[in-house]
């Protein structure tokens, strides 16, 4: 190896201690979710790479890429241990939850080809539209919920990508019910910390957040933003640039 790489190498490499000794020590263990603390300043944008076209839009990244992998694994290996040998509809909440459920899915899959336990899964899509802008709307859309029937004395895990005050999910939560499904479980990458919670936490999740509006990973202003690998914060700039 040439002392340039060498040298490249070694760079890389305390960039990437830094990230990982700054997050874990702004993050709170509650019980077995990773707690964001409110007074976490989160990553300078020059530490990563991320498209150019959302130069001068962000604040800074929350969550790195990696990290989210990383989590996601974890979260898979705790819903087989929980389970496992059923079969399972993935109903993936779209379009924020793609990435999310996608990467989810990959790890089972993957965690049951090498396991005692097997589940055999099947994915649908359910969209959901509750946001104008950065602001949460009273009214909740649900698009795809004539083909919830098909839920009936099956085994349901709801993919989401945000669980925010709860009102959302526990809407989609009633609808799936009247279907009488065998069990419903839900795993949502990210919960924000808000001013009015309705006291729901799903079974399994990723991170618990403050309450900023994040994008990234999928999650979108606008339908901006799913191409970005982090979960960032967005700034003025870019909630102002991309406003409808």
């Amino acid at each position: 190896m040439d002392r340039v790489t060498a040298s490249g190498n070694a760079k890389e490499l305390k960039i990437l201690e830094h990230i990982k000794a700054g997050y874990e020590s702004n993050l709170e263990l509650l019980s077995t979710c990773p707690k964001i603390s409110d007074n976490w300043p989160g990553y300078s944008l020059d530490l990563f790479t991320y498209p150019q076209h959302y130069y001068g839009d962000l604040e800074y990244v929350l969550i790195p890429h990696g990290i989210i992998v990383d989590r996601t694994e974890r979260l898979a290996k705790d819903i087989m241990q929980d389970i496992g040998d059923n079969d399972i509809v993935v109903l993936c909440v779209l379009k924020g939850g793609y990435k999310f459920c996608a990467d989810l899915v990959e790890h089972i899959k993957n965690l049951s080809r090498n396991s005692e336990r097997f589940i055999s899964m099947k994915v649908d899509f359910v969209r959901l539209k509750s946001y104008h802008n950065d602001q949460s709307m009273q009214d909740m859309q649900i698009m795809g919920a004539d083909d919830l029937s098909k839920l009936t004395g099956k085994n349901v895990l709801i993919v989401e990508d945000i669980v925010g005050t709860g009102r959302t999910m526990k809407v989609l939560l009633n609808n799936i019910e009247k279907y009488k499904p065998k069990m419903i479980k839900v795993a949502s990458l990210l919960v924000k910390r808000t001013s009015r919670p309705d006291g729901y936490r799903p079974d399994y999740y990723g991170f618990e957040i403050p309450d900023l509006f994040v994008v990234g990973y999928a999650l979108d202003y606008n339908e901006h933003f799913r191409d970005l690998n982090h979960i960032c914060v967005i700034n003025d700039h870019g909630k102002a640039k991309y406003r409808v």
